[in-house]
Parts: C-alpha cells; structure tokens; sequence
C-alpha cells in the first residue's frame, strides 16, 4: 500500500496534470490559465511528464524507495567482514586503531550510563516525529489529490469579476516593461486593449496628446466610487498565468453611473477620448452596448 500510495503522489498525480494541460490545449481553452505566448513551454512539459508517467509502468512498485545502495550493517551481513572492512582496508586499519571503551566510558568521553540515557530519550522522542512527518505527508497528499481531481473533473472557468473587483487596490497597475503612452503617442493604438489604455491614462504627462482619439473597448463594468456620474469598463490582464491576473479600467463618462447595467454585465463602448480641465483623461461614449462575455475574457 506504501509503494502504491508513492507511485500516486509522484507519478500518479503528474501524469493528471499533464492530462489536463493537453486538453486545455486541444481544447483551446488553455489561454484560460495561461498566456497563450506560454502555451508552447506548458504543453511540451505536459508530453514530458506524461511520457515518464507512461514509461514508470515499467519499474515494480516500490522502486521509488530503493536507492540503489544499502545502508548500515546490512550491507555486510552474512559476509564475516565489518562494515570498516567492507569500506576498504583504510577503513579497516583506522577503525582498529580507534580507542575502545574502558572503565565505563564511551570514546567521546561520555559516560557509557549517560550515553545510554541519551540514547532512550532520543528513541522515545522518534516515534512523535514520526507521526508528525506521516500526518503532513498524508495531508499534503490529499490536498495535492483533490487539486488534480478537481481540475480533472471541473469544466474550466475564467476568474470572476468579483474577484477582479476584490484584487483592484485603487491605483493604476502598471506593467513591467510597458511603453504603451509613448505607442500611443505615435498613433500605433489601434491593437489598444484595457490594459494598454488604462496605463496611458495613468501615465500620460501630456493628456491632451490623447484627447480627440476614437477608442472600441469590451469589457466588464464596475461602478466609479470617485465619479457618481460615470463608470468603469475593465478587464483582467494576466502576465504568464491567472496566478498574476491584475484588473484593468478605464473610466467611462455615463450620467447616471451604470445605469441599466449590473456590476458585472459585458458591454462594448464606442468613444472619444477626452481631457478634462485637471487633465484627467475619460472616455465620452457615442454608445454602450451590452454584450455576452467572450470566450476568452483576458487581455495579455
């Protein structure tokens, strides 16, 4: 049962994982979990993890336990050589060479008596160590089971708003890297996400560069704490995987703040970039659509 329980929590529960990954990606909802610049690193790991899962069969179970040596005095038994011997004559000659016990003291210098004490209290302190190991072995274990089950058996989900909503701290995220305001300075935003428009907004020292620009965003919308007569399209934009997902908005000029639309609701808005006298930049919308949400709703 040992040898069985091992062979699970090793190989057992990567080739799930790779299971999985292969037909997030046959499927094309890998993008999903993780950015689909990496999807070629998680499925070739994935092929290789399923590969040695595939070529384990051929060891018998317990093989994960044998180290390919012996250990301790078993290595030398039934051989009437000691173990020194059996490490070469060096070994031997030095172990000759080493005092012996005399008058009840152990080489060390400590009393054989004392030595034995110590020798008990550590044997009576093992097995509570080993129950300790076993009962986080066995938990991890379960923990780590229920996680590949889970991913088995569940039908992939995108991360919902709410928590998109819970992970936004107020300010602006921005990217590593991201030179979106200088793009769009230049004119080149016509790939523009949320994400990109939202660092531009953030970061933008001369607004009025902006101003005047026509924009097509989708998105989820969110209420505007700071402008009761407006609200926030966003999205999640993932770096590498859900994991690092950072919400994204933009404000969005709306009388009445979200008005027919729920927190929560897709929609698409058609604008015009605006400054406002403070320099803050919005987007006056010529309209708001609402839309079903996308099979893909992250921007990368």
């Amino acid at each position: 049962m040992h040898a069985l329980t091992d062979r699970w929590l090793g190989v057992g529960l990567a080739a799930v994982l790779a299971v999985v990954t292969l037909s997030l990606a046959v499927t094309g909802r890998l993008q999903l979990y993780i950015d689909p610049a990496q999807a070629w690193f998680a499925v070739g790991m994935a092929v290789i993890a399923l590969a040695g899962a595939v070529c384990s069969f051929a060891l018998p179970l317990g093989a994960e336990g044998d180290h390919g040596h012996d250990h301790g005095e078993a290595s030398t038994e039934g051989t009437g050589r000691s173990d020194a011997d059996a490490r070469g004559p060096r070994a031997a000659m030095r172990a000759r060479r080493a005092p012996v016990a005399r008058r009840g003291v152990v080489p060390s210098g400590v009393p054989v008596a004392d030595a034995g004490l110590r020798d008990g209290r550590a044997a009576r302190r093992s097995p509570p160590r080993r129950i300790a190991g076993g009962v986080a072995v066995a938990v991890g274990g379960v923990a780590a089971s229920a996680v590949a089950v889970a991913a088995l058996v569940l039908p992939p989900a995108p991360l919902s708003v709410e928590l998109a909503m819970d992970r936004d701290t107020g300010t602006p995220p921005l990217f590593a890297g991201d030179d979106s305001a200088d793009l769009a300075a230049s004119g080149d935003t016509g790939a523009f996400g949320i994400g990109e428009w939202s660092s531009v907004f953030a970061t933008a020292t001369h607004p009025e560069t902006f101003a005047g620009q026509q924009v097509t965003l989708t998105g989820f919308v969110t209420p505007d704490d700071e402008n009761p007569d407006g609200l926030l399209l966003g999205r999640l934009v993932v770096t590498h995987c859900v994991i690092d997902a950072q919400p994204a908005s933009v404000p969005v000029s709306a009388p009445g703040g979200t008005g027919d639309h729920a927190v929560g609701d897709w929609i698409e808005v058609q604008g015009t970039i605006r400054a406002d006298a403070s320099g803050a930049l919005t987007i006056e919308p010529e309209s708001i659509t609402a839309v079903d949400a996308p099979e893909d709703p992250y921007e990368y």
